[in-house]
């Protein structure tokens, strides 16, 4: 079975080298010429390819806002997709290719990156856990490399989307202000509103939820910034991020908070996770349509692969 990996920045190296390991065809494009050489040189079994090569399985690791167009060339190639893109155009614009992946009989896997991606399959393996799910909160900080940096630039100048009792709400980016803990090393950070995809994956889940909220982490400066053009170039990959997943709900009659999070380089865990995502479209249990993570599969059978790969969860519970 072939893969193609479509961009070759931070994450899309990441991808690349975590489906090396296990693929016996991986062939890799991107723009700029020398990442192609340097992945390729660094990861067994990889060649140069091209966006036309008719993968069974295409992963898009392109800029954000970039990846509709390719997905639907890639479905009507005969390509099953998965995206890493946390772009909530993108998000969008992939779920409402659901008739034309169905009728090409192919899947497209939507936001298989860190957050979205990693954040759904731990929302979902909560409210599993749960009766009833009311709310579900999420949280993430850091950034994966350049581009995932001036995603996160453009997320806190614009509104973002919250689910709340039954409709859409739009909430001003870099507003309201919460102190979230994430695991160590991260520690404490004040997280922000923002422009992000998560609640719109998330409430395909839980559509009947009471509230869906997504943050991201943000220091003073990049608040008072965030309206501006970049000031100065974004760090390169191997900073630690985090995520945080909170789900609140009924169990037994009672009412429980699920709280999982994770540590890790926001490249890194994307890659295992969009790497994991191609390997259950390989197995076949990935059925035709457009869809997030949270909607596939049991997603304990997801974190254990991680796990495997060094992205571990931590968990506390409490019960009020």
């Amino acid at each position: 079975m072939s893969v193609s990996v479509l961009g070759l920045g931070a994450t899309g190296s990441q991808v690349a080298h975590q489906v090396g390991v296990s693929s016996g065809d991986l062939s890799v494009f991107d723009i700029d010429a020398s990442r192609v050489v340097g992945v390729v040189a660094r990861t067994p079994g990889a060649r140069a390819g091209q966006p036309d090569d008719g993968s069974d399985v295409v992963v898009l690791a392109l800029p954000g806002g970039e990846h509709v167009i390719p997905a639907l060339a890639c479905l009507r190639r005969g390509s099953h997709v998965v995206s890493i893109s946390d772009h909530p155009d993108d998000v969008e614009g992939l779920l409402a290719l659901d008739d034309e992946a169905r009728e090409c009989g192919r899947s497209v896997l939507v936001g298989a990156g860190f957050a979205p991606g990693l954040t759904c399959l731990l929302a979902r393996h909560a409210g599993d856990a749960l009766d009833l799910v009311e709310e579900i909160s999420i949280a993430k900080a850091g950034t994966g490399g350049p581009t995932c940096a001036r995603q996160h630039h453009r997320a806190l100048k614009r509104a973002g989307q919250e689910w709340l009792g039954g409709s859409w709400r739009l909430r001003r980016g870099g507003s309201g202000r919460e102190l979230t803990w994430f695991p160590d090393p991260w520690g404490a950070s004040d997280c922000y509103r923002a422009w992000l995809a998560d609640p719109s994956l998330l409430h395909r889940v839980y559509p009947d939820v009471g509230r869906i909220t997504a943050r991201i982490a943000a220091t003073r400066r990049d608040r008072l910034t965030s309206r501006l053009p970049m000031l100065r170039r974004p760090h390169e990959d191997g900073v630690t991020g985090a995520v945080r997943v909170e789900v609140r709900g009924r169990r037994n009659r009672g009412v429980e908070t699920l709280v999982y999070g994770v540590a890790a380089r926001p490249s890194l865990a994307a890659g295992c996770v969009a790497a994991e995502a191609v390997r259950f479209v390989l197995s076949g249990a990935s059925e035709p349509g457009a869809r997030g993570l949270g909607e596939i599969g049991n997603p304990l059978v997801f974190l254990r692969a991680l796990h495997g790969s060094g992205i571990r969860a931590v968990t506390y519970e409490s019960s009020h």
